[in-house]
This record gives C-alpha cells, sequence and structure tokens, in this order.
C-alpha cells in the first residue's frame, strides 16, 4: 500500500511538471506552431509574417530573417508572402532524445527599425519506430522447484518514439505455465515479468520456448518480437532479494571522481555459495550510464566514474541486478533513479544577433543598435542572468525578451567630439560564485550635417588700388566645416545685388570651390571708392546650412589724374593799373585735381621764361594768388605773359600748365579794370554755384510737369469712366450686367490701389469690344506709368 501511494505522488509530480513546461513556452514565445516530424522540404509551417502583424510587402526590405540556436536551418521564410516552410527534414529522436516535448525556438528579425520576436516550433512525434529488443533470444533458467506464482524479470523492448506512439502492450505465446505481467507508470511500461502459473516438471518438460511480441499504440500498429527459452533447472531456487525494488538518490554534477552516489543491499535465502550475491549492471543499461558509474560487484557501492554535467542529462535511471553463486544463478532486480542536481560551473554565452552599425550621430535616444542573445545552460537562479555595460557611455543594455537584450542610444551623440566607441557589455549570472561573460563592441558614429561653414571673421576690409588690371585675385574667403564627406564640402558665392544700378556681377566674381575673389572691371577711385558685398559659404549636405562674410571694399587712390584748370581761370587776359602797388592783386588761378588725398593737393607756380628777377609777378603756392611783387617801371614791357603751372603731391608728379596775359595800362584805365576784377569775381562764383542752380530748376519744372499732367490724367480718366459705363449700360443691359459690374469693381480696385505695382490685370468679356472700349484701357496706362514714375 505504501509502494502504491509512494508511485501515485511520483505520477503526479510529474504531470505538475510537464504541464508547467509546456504552459512556460507558450507564455515566453510570442507564436507557437506545431508539426509532426519528418515533414518534407517546403512544408507549411504558418504565415509567420500575418501571424505577427508584419506588412508583406516590407519584410523582404526590412530583411526578415530567422536566428536558431542550433547549427542546423530546419526552416525558412518566404518573403514573396511571409510563409514559414521546412528547410530541412526533422527526425524529433535525433533532434530531441528522451524528451516528451521537442520544441525548436526561432528569433525572428527585421531591421529599419530593428524588431525581434520570438517564435517556438513544436516537433510532434509520430510512429515511425518499431519496439525493438536488445536480443531476439532471452534464455531464462527457473527451478522446478519454484512455486506457482514466481515472477522473473525479463527484458523489455524499446521504442524511441513517445506517448502513444511507444509501447503500450506486450502479448505471451499460449502457454499452460506461464503468463505475463507488467505494470504501467505515466502511461508507459516500466517493468515487464514472466509469472510461473504452476510449477514445472523437469522430468516432462525440460525447456519452454515462449514469445514475446511488443506493441506500440500508434497508427498504424507497429510490433517487434523475441524468444524467451526457458529451462528448467532443480537448483537453487532462491533468487537474491533487494530491500525494496525502487530506489532514488541524488548527486552533484560537480563530483570527483569516486564520489559515492548510492549503496544497495540485496538478501538471499539461500545458504553457501547459492547465497553468496555479485551486483551488475543490467544489459539494458546504456553506455553512457556504464562510462559515468560504477558498481562494486562485492559490495553494491555506485560511485562516479565519469564526468556529471546537468545541461546534458539531468537524471540517470539505472537497472541493478544481483545474481548468486548458485550453480544455475537466480537474479534479483532493482532500480536506482539517479538525479544530478545542477552548480553554477557554465558562464553566460553572449552572441550578437544584429548589429546596425554605423550610428547616425542625430540618433534619438532609444534608437536600438544591437540585439544580444545571453544562454546560460545551467538552470534556476544558476542560469538567471543580468546584461549590463560595465563603463559609462552614451549607450544602454534593456532586456527585450526571456534571454534577449536590446543596446540602444541613452544619450547625445556627437561624431565631431567622438567618432567611434568601443562598448563592452558584460552579462553575469546569479549563481553563487557568480560567473561572467563580456564581449566588446565597435560602434561608428556616422556624420550628419549638424555644422555650417564657419569663417575665421564674419566682416573683414581690403584695399584694392585702382585701374587694376581685369581679372586680378583681391582676396580669398575661407571657411571650415568640421563635418566630413559631403557635409564638409564647401561652395562659395557673392550675394547678388546692385551698385548704383549696376549688379555686382559685374564688378567682381568667386572661385566656387576655392573661395578667391577676382576682379572683374579695372576699378576707378573717382567713380566708386567702396562697396560691400555678401560672400556666402554653403556646405553639400542633404539640409545644407550656410554662413555669410561681409567683406567692405575700398578703392586705393593712385596718381592717375593732373590738376586741370577751370575754364574760368585758363587762356585769360587781365589789365593791371601802372601805378598799382606791391602786393596788389592782380588776379587768381584754380585747377582741379580729381584724384583725392595727398594725390589731390594742388600747388601753383610760375614758370620763368624770361630769367631770374625780370618779372615784377609772384603766386602764391597753396591759393594761386597772382600778385605784384614790385612797383612798375618805365622799363617794364606792357603786356606779360605768365605761365602758370599747377602740380600735385602724387607719385608720379602730374602738372598741367596755363597762361595767363596782363596787360599793363595807365591808372585812367583803373575803372576798367575794377569792373573786369568784379566780373571776373562774379563768373567766380557763378561757376561754383552754377550745378546747384540748375539741378534746383530742372527738379522744380519735372515737379511741375508731373503735378499738372497727373491733374490732366484724372479728369480724363473720370470722364472715361462715366462714358464706358453709359456704353457698358446701353449694351450689356440684358446679358452683360454682371460683367460689367465685375469690370468695373476690377477697374476701381486696380486704378484706385495705392500700392506701388506696375502691372494692371485687365478682364476681357467674351464679346468683342468696340473701338471706343479699346480706348479707355489706355488712360489707364497712361496713369500707371506716371504712377509708377513718380514713385
Amino acid at each position: 500500500m505504501l509502494n502504491q501511494r509512494q508511485d501515485y505522488q511520483a505520477r503526479r509530480t510529474l504531470v505538475h511538471f510537464f504541464l508547467l513546461q509546456i504552459s512556460w513556452d507558450v507564455v515566453l514565445s510570442q507564436l507557437h506552431y506545431i508539426i509532426p516530424e519528418e515533414s518534407k522540404h517546403g512544408t507549411f509551417v504558418g504565415r509567420i509574417a500575418q501571424d505577427l502583424g508584419l506588412d508583406i510587402g516590407e519584410i523582404n526590405s526590412r530583411m526578415l530573417h530567422i536566428v536558431s540556436r542550433d547549427e542546423k536551418e530546419y526552416f525558412q521564410v518566404n518573403l514573396q508572402n511571409g510563409i514559414l516552410f521546412v528547410k530541412e527534414t526533422i527526425d524529433r529522436e535525433v533532434l530531441c532524445p528522451n524528451t516528451p516535448f521537442c520544441i525548436i525556438p526561432l528569433q525572428v528579425i527585421v531591421d529599419k527599425p530593428v524588431q525581434m520576436y520570438r517564435v517556438d516550433v513544436e516537433i510532434e512525434d509520430i510512429n515511425d519506430n518499431s519496439p525493438v529488443f536488445s536480443s531476439s533470444i532471452n534464455n531464462l533458467a527457473i527451478s522446478e522447484v519454484r512455486p506457482a506464482g514466481s515472477r522473473y524479470r525479463i527484458n523489455g523492448a524499446t521504442d524511441p518514439d513517445l506517448g502513444t506512439n511507444s509501447i503500450t502492450n506486450y502479448e505471451l505465446s499460449a502457454s499452460d505455465y506461464f503468463a505475463l505481467d507488467f505494470q504501467k507508470y505515466l502511461n508507459q511500461i516500466r517493468s515487464l515479468e514472466l509469472v510461473l502459473k504452476r510449477s514445472l516438471d523437469r522430468e516432462k518438460q525440460s525447456v519452454h520456448n515462449l514469445t514475446l511480441t511488443a506493441y506500440d499504440g500508434g497508427k498504424p500498429r507497429l510490433s517487434g518480437t523475441t524468444r524467451i527459452v526457458v529451462t528448467v533447472e532443480d537448483f537453487n531456487d532462491n533468487a537474491p532479494v533487494f530491500v525494496q525494488p525502487f530506489y532514488q538518490c541524488s548527486v552533484n554534477e560537480n563530483a570527483v571522481k569516486g564520489t559515492l552516489v548510492f549503496k544497495l543491499n540485496a538478501t538471499d535465502l539461500d545458504e553457501g555459495r547459492n547465497g553468496e550475491i555479485l551486483y551488475k549492471f543490467t544489459n539494458v543499461v546504456s553506455g553512457e550510464v556504464s562510462n559515468i558509474f560504477s558498481l562494486n560487484e562485492y559490495t553494491g557501492e555506485i560511485r562516479v566514474n565519469g564526468e556529471l554535467d546537468f545541461e546534458t542529462t539531468n537524471i540517470f535511471e539505472i537497472q541493478v541486478e544481483a545474481i548468486d553463486n548458485g550453480d544455475l544463478k537466480l537474479v534479483g532486480h532493482c532500480k536506482v533513479l539517479v538525479t544530478v542536481v545542477d552548480v553554477n560551473d557554465n558562464p553566460p554565452e553572449m552572441t550578437v544577433t544584429s548589429l546596425s552599425v554605423p550610428v547616425p550621430e542625430n540618433s534619438p535616444q532609444g534608437t536600438t543598435v544591437a540585439i544580444i542573445s545571453v544562454h546560460d545552460k545551467d538552470s534556476g537562479s544558476n542560469g538567471k542572468v543580468h546584461c549590463y555595460i560595465s563603463e559609462p557611455s552614451p549607450f544602454k543594455v534593456n532586456p527585450a525578451f526571456m534571454s534577449d537584450f536590446s543596446l540602444t542610444v541613452n544619450g547625445p551623440l556627437d561624431r565631431e567630439v567622438k567618432d567611434e566607441y568601443e562598448v563592452t557589455i558584460s552579462a553575469r549570472d546569479e549563481g553563487s560564485p557568480s560567473l561572467s561573460t563580456s564581449k566588446t563592441l565597435k560602434i561608428d558614429i556616422s556624420d550628419v550635417n549638424d555644422n555650417a561653414p564657419r569663417f575665421v571673421k564674419s566682416i573683414d576690409t581690403i584695399l584694392v588700388k585702382e585701374n587694376n588690371p581685369p581679372g586680378s585675385h583681391i582676396y580669398t574667403a575661407s571657411a571650415s566645416d568640421t563635418d566630413i564627406g559631403q557635409n564638409s564640402f564647401i561652395t562659395y558665392s557673392i550675394r547678388e545685388r546692385t551698385i548704383d544700378g549696376i549688379p555686382i556681377s559685374s564688378y567682381i566674381s568667386i572661385n566656387p570651390e576655392n573661395g578667391k575673389v577676382f576682379a572683374l572691371v579695372s576699378f576707378d577711385h573717382e567713380q566708386i571708392s567702396y562697396f560691400q558685398c555678401h560672400i556666402k559659404a554653403i556646405d553639400a549636405g542633404l539640409q545644407a546650412l550656410s554662413s555669410n562674410l561681409t567683406l567692405n571694399i575700398f578703392i586705393e587712390d593712385i596718381n592717375d589724374n593732373a590738376p586741370t584748370f577751370t575754364p574760368l581761370h585758363s587762356e585769360i587776359t587781365i589789365k593791371a593799373s601802372k601805378s598799382a602797388e606791391p602786393g596788389h592783386l592782380i588776379t587768381k588761378v584754380k585747377a582741379v585735381d580729381l584724384d583725392s588725398g595727398y594725390n589731390a593737393w594742388t600747388f601753383y607756380k610760375l614758370k620763368d621764361l624770361g630769367g631770374p628777377g625780370k618779372s615784377p609777378f609772384s603766386i602764391a603756392h597753396q591759393t594761386g594768388e597772382i600778385t605784384l611783387k614790385r612797383s612798375f617801371t618805365d622799363s617794364d614791357n606792357d603786356e606779360y605773359r605768365l605761365h602758370v603751372v599747377a602740380q600735385d603731391h602724387g607719385e608720379p608728379v602730374m602738372t598741367s600748365e596755363t597762361q595767363i596775359t596782363i596787360s599793363v595800362v595807365e591808372s585812367g584805365e583803373e575803372l576798367k579794370f575794377d569792373n573786369q576784377e568784379t566780373k571776373g569775381n562774379g563768373d567766380e562764383f557763378s561757376d561754383a554755384n552754377v550745378y546747384l542752380v540748375v539741378a534746383i530748376c530742372v527738379i522744380s519744372s519735372i515737379f511741375l510737369i508731373t503735378l499738372i499732367v497727373f491733374t490732366v490724367l484724372r479728369w480724363q480718366k473720370y470722364r472715361d469712366e462715366v462714358n464706358e459705363l453709359k456704353e457698358n449700360y446701353r449694351i450689356c443691359s440684358n446679358t452683360g450686367g454682371s460683367w460689367m459690374y465685375s469690370q468695373h469693381t476690377q477697374y476701381n480696385i486696380s486704378s484706385n490701389s495705392f500700392r506701388p505695382k506696375s502691372d494692371l490685370i485687365v478682364f476681357t468679356p467674351n464679346n468683342s469690344q468696340t473701338p471706343g472700349n479699346e480706348e479707355q484701357v489706355n488712360p489707364q496706362a497712361v496713369l500707371l506709368n506716371s504712377s509708377y514714375m513718380v514713385r
């Protein structure tokens, strides 16, 4: 009764474990597909793109691909329709031996942006294996003294299939002495015994040939057979017996060689050599078990003989037989279930399944850079892994799914500050002591156009000498851009503007590649002495950035103009009184130099043609005043021809010359001389102000004419509007009234507008206009032009 209760509790525990495992896999996966094993290439598994909510038209451009932990790729996705199909035939017995459920975990990854999904494909078992016995003939010796009801353990068949496809029944050929008995544990036959119905008589029949057939529960039903040869003996009629038929024990996976696992004890009621017991593994014990464990045949001690690995096998089922030393050896059987206890002996394994580099420097926080899969072969807390970055960086590791992590941007990136990062990612489990592993990722930062070109200074000034040769290089604009590649390629241009109505492009040009500024014309300081240009530097980025340089250009004067005497002071004749005293002002000359500064500073001198001391006149070098330096004498000439030279201070010196004729007259003609002098002064005044007077008169005349024309046009327009309204009302009174109103309104809006526009929109009706109507448009044009001229 106690054994049955323990058996029931063990069954219930295993059932709960399997159900929990199934539910845990379903929860941790986003999709769960089930296909039978041995499915051929191309077998439909599921519409994975549709089930994951992905757009079928984008899965190709987003590079949907599948990552599996196994080296073989059993599945493939058709990128045209998003269907998951079988790529390679799967044998469940090879892929998942000795496991009740066979699940292949898949990672489905798409890029742009990077996303990952977890998909589980369960391989369903089919009945593709027949039951097989370890031997085609089993010999069994039974003493003739054995009573009815005696039981003999026989080796059952094995079937790698699971569930109903595994062995569900055994059948024994008809016999008067033997029957077959077996017990099921979790729907599996765990023990198979041959039961003696009645006592044997060796003298009647010494050998019994039986046929044992094993059947599975699959469709179609498969079977396997073996022969059992029973030899009837009359010796040693008591077999060794264990204290209990089933034992449970545990051992740590890091147990060293020689560690005691369990000690068995069997007894034999026989005496002497028939009661001596030897312990051995049964024939059904696999080679793996015999390599890992050793059994002392005399003491029954089971010890560790090899390396245990919880991640490979976590439970061992060992069948042991106790054999006596009789002539016909009797055997007792028991089963030992050894559970391997996990220890933290496996560090986490880290794999980068997706890496999106280089990373743009303007990537926002949360941008996925890489997907990292971390797997720890240990179980429980030994298999729980935490992933982190050991050093400060603008990146962060975030948990994604059960064993996957994503590396994301966690701070601002600036390629101009740092263009490459080496991020060390560490993974550590929760075991004691904990184990860890790390991986270093090299992440390059790509450039975006976030820096505008920069000039050394935003305002610059240059001096250009006039009379420069056209095409000469006068300045070089230089800007720098901290970006790289196309984003740092700078093009220079000059912003268009006019100088006294002339485009600046007629004066200067710039090389767009190197920023060299050239003069297109020969500058004349007397025409233009200063102008300003704005140089623009723009990069070649997708969203171009630019900056400006204001260049002040001063035209430097050179001495290229000689002084010029004004018409009133050139080639004139002056009368001087013979009685004039020394210092008397005879006349004054004036020369104008178009140059400026030192080049325009003029001084005057007399060209002495008659020898020194003969001329009674002198000239002031600065003012040009000619005065009498001594009194006239009788020996002086009646007429003097003075050659006055005007000279500037430029380099080279430039001069001009004029002749002044002075007639010496008697004192009686002094009045005429005064009148002539007064006239000369008046002429000098008129020469200085004539331009101002002329300008005032011209402006006043233009204003007066404009006012008269404007008044006449306004009156003419008013009369034309009245005539037009009468004519339109007469012609278009039935069907054209609405057009006439619109035409009149549009005309009023256009003609009464105060904005200085130079164009006028006139709507033309569908019917042909009369000559009178055509004439009415012309005053509007005249009025419009007059308004533009006034502005």
